[in-house]
This record gives structure tokens, C-alpha cells and sequence, in this order.
């Protein structure tokens, strides 16, 4: 069993769903994030019991050579969309992508399948693979 599917264990035995990892580097300190979801939302208690469990079991297992800091926390309201189950999760929301040779565009997630995506755009509705695509996030309109 790899690194990330004993962490999602843990999580999922916490009542939340594990969205991601990442290794991060802030002001020269490596981070190693952990990203959880929740039904209802996550809170504070949440990120901090699952925090509590997880580092015992990193401790064992760390999941790099170097020091690092654990951060547990919501991927946010504005988060990075990278693996198909991100966009599946992500249908209906608004998104914006960069494209793979630098076009930029925004609309409402569609659909979403292993292969790729549809997005409703003021041009239509486009579908993209996920090879073709850059990067990707939801957002939320602030207006």
C-alpha cells in the first residue's frame, strides 16, 4: 500500500475524504500539506485530529528524507484541480484553465470523465483532455 492511500485511511477515518498531497517550500521551510474535504465542510477540530493522528504515522513513515512540517487543511473554496476525480468533484462549479501553449480561459465545468473535460465557455462548450491542459482551478466571483 503506497504512502498516499494509507494517509486517505486515516482521513477517511476521520469522517473526511483526502483531496491531496503536496510539498510546498515556504520562507525556506518544506511543507508537506495535506488536503481533506468534508461534507458540511472542514473545520479547525477536524484538521487538528487528523493532523493529531497522522503525525505518529508519518513519524514511521515519513514522506520525505528532509525536514518538513505537516499542515492539514480544506483545499479552500478556490482550489487546484489536477486529477480526474478533482474535476468530477468539480462539475458545475467555475473554473479557469490554462491551456498547454498559454491560452487562458474561464466558464462553468460541464462534465468531467477519465479522459477529459467539457466546459461551458462564451464561446460554448469546449472539451479538452487533460494532456492539453496547463493548469486549473476553481474560482468563486466575489461580486
Amino acid at each position: 500500500m503506497n504512502l498516499e492511500t494509507q494517509i486517505a485511511k486515516i482521513v477517511e477515518a476521520n469522517g473526511a475524504f483526502l483531496y491531496d498531497t503536496e510539498i510546498v517550500t515556504e520562507f525556506d521551510e518544506t511543507i508537506f500539506r495535506v488536503l481533506v474535504t468534508k461534507e458540511g465542510g472542514v473545520d479547525l477540530d477536524l484538521c487538528a485530529a487528523i493532523s493529531n493522528e497522522l503525525s505518529p504515522f508519518l513519524d514511521v513513515h515519513p514522506p520525505m528524507s528532509q525536514r518538513y512540517r505537516l499542515e492539514v487543511s480544506s483545499p479552500g473554496i478556490e482550489r487546484k484541480l489536477s486529477k480526474p476525480v478533482h474535476f468530477k468533484n468539480a462539475i458545475g462549479e467555475k473554473v479557469k484553465l490554462k491551456i498547454l501553449g498559454g491560452e487562458k480561459l474561464q466558464g462553468v465545468l460541464k462534465s468531467a470523465d477519465n479522459e477529459g473535460i467539457t466546459v461551458e465557455t462564451k464561446h460554448g462548450d469546449e472539451h479538452f483532455t487533460y494532456g492539453e491542459l496547463g493548469t486549473a482551478k476553481t474560482y468563486f466571483d466575489w461580486n
